[in-house]
């Protein structure tokens, strides 16, 4: 059965708008390629590069709740933030992010990576010296892979401890290209 176009976005949009969703994503197209973006009521929870949406769906249905559906008015938001980081007007970000559904650890890498400012680079030993456990510069390597919100909690800001660029699950590419757009200087 086809569902004509008009009601197939009505009842989306009326989805989300009488807050039944666990989780609204929709496809951008971003400099970097198209980005895949969901949200929950607390906050974006997931940014992922090259999507395949039956895929993250399923997912995000296991981590925050069944009720997962394509739905573009709760990611605009993130679509115009991500827009003017993109074109060069936003440095910092005023999305909220959720981040509930990670181990207590990532979570503690990640809001502390939030910290790094536009422009700068941080070390995995940095950021682990960052949070009072100097000794794990691999595990924050490791919470830093599965970041499941790149570009709004930069983890393209941190590299090896020589400068260089290093792991990053979009790809070191992509990396280059966003540390070339915040203008930050490798080693």
């Amino acid at each position: 059965m086809i569902v004509p176009t008009d009601l197939d976005r009505t009842f989306r949009d009326r989805a989300a708008a009488e807050g039944i969703l666990d989780v609204a994503y929709d496809l951008i197209e971003s400099p970097i390629g198209s980005l895949f973006v969901a949200t929950t009521d607390r906050g974006v929870c997931e940014i992922g590069f090259d999507p395949e949406p039956e895929a993250e769906v399923e997912r995000l249905a296991r981590l925050h709740g069944a009720r997962v559906l394509r739905s573009p008015r709760p990611v605009q938001d993130v679509r115009r933030e991500l827009d003017e980081y993109f074109e060069g007007r936003r440095r910092d970000f005023d999305l909220r992010v959720d981040l509930t559904a990670l181990p207590t650890f990532q979570q503690l890498v990640l809001t502390e990576l939030q910290r790094v400012p536009y422009g700068d680079t941080d070390t995995y030993g940095g950021l682990a010296r960052r949070i009072g456990n100097p000794r794990a510069a691999r595990a924050v390597g490791g919470a830093l892979n599965r970041n499941p919100v790149p570009i709004v909690v930069p983890c393209h800001r941190v590299v090896g401890a020589s400068g260089s660029l290093v792991g990053y699950a979009g790809g070191l590419e992509r990396k280059e290209k966003l540390l070339a757009l915040e203008g930050a200087l490798l080693g």
